[in-house]
């Protein structure tokens, strides 16, 4: 889980390309909805395969890359350019802000946390 958190990470940094799919989740008002009002379904949510390109190493190792992505994000404030969703199409800072909140949300809560 870390590393496939920091594999969204590291496209949400624009490390990791994927290319955008059409989705009625890039309609604003559907995406706000979604980012901001509904809830996220319970379980397994279909993902693309470049969010599982990292293989796991220690917990150690890939909690402290995971930290470090996170802190680059917040440092990032200012930065106006962000790479699209793959379905919620453009994003700002404060959208992948919070598309990420709810992301790792739903995992930790997969395990319990």
């Amino acid at each position: 889980m870390l590393n496939h958190l920091g594999d969204q990470m590291r496209w949400t940094l624009g490390e990791i390309s994927i290319t955008p799919q059409r989705s009625v989740l890039r309609w604003p008002g559907v995406r706000h909805a979604v980012m901001f009002w509904m809830p996220w379904p319970k379980g397994k949510i279909p993902s693309v395969p470049e969010l599982f390109l990292t293989a796991p190493g220690t917990w150690e190792a890939d909690l402290a890359a995971l930290e470090d992505l996170l802190r680059r994000f917040v440092a990032e404030t200012g930065r106006r350019q962000w790479p699209e969703h793959v379905v919620f199409g453009p994003m700002s800072h404060r959208l992948w802000g919070r598309f990420s909140h709810r992301h790792f949300d739903h995992h930790l809560r997969q395990f319990g946390a």
